[in-house]
């Protein structure tokens, strides 16, 4: 089962580029402004909500496996003892 997920892991890595291909882009706009609040349509979305979302969502996560092996830790250390 590991040799078949590695597999495809692998096929899917190499072929992404060759599905990911950006297209072309389209004329640009005409010189001159449009009316009063008209400047154009934006040229992306913004990514700093995105970021800082994800590494609060990594900070989250690794601060409760941090929890997590600490606990374990005392855990396994109290098993210890009582079998001593």
């Amino acid at each position: 089962m590991k040799k078949i997920r590695t597999y495809f892991a692998i096929v899917a890595l190499i072929s992404l580029p060759f599905f990911c291909v950006a297209d072309n882009p389209g004329p640009p706009p005409p010189p001159g402004g449009g009316g009063p609040g008209g400047g154009g349509t934006p040229v992306g979305a913004p990514i700093d909500g995105g970021i800082g979302i994800l590494l609060a969502l990594g900070l989250g996560y690794g601060g409760m496996k941090l929890f997590q092996s600490r606990k374990d830790k005392d855990i396994n250390s109290e098993m210890d003892k009582i079998e001593e």
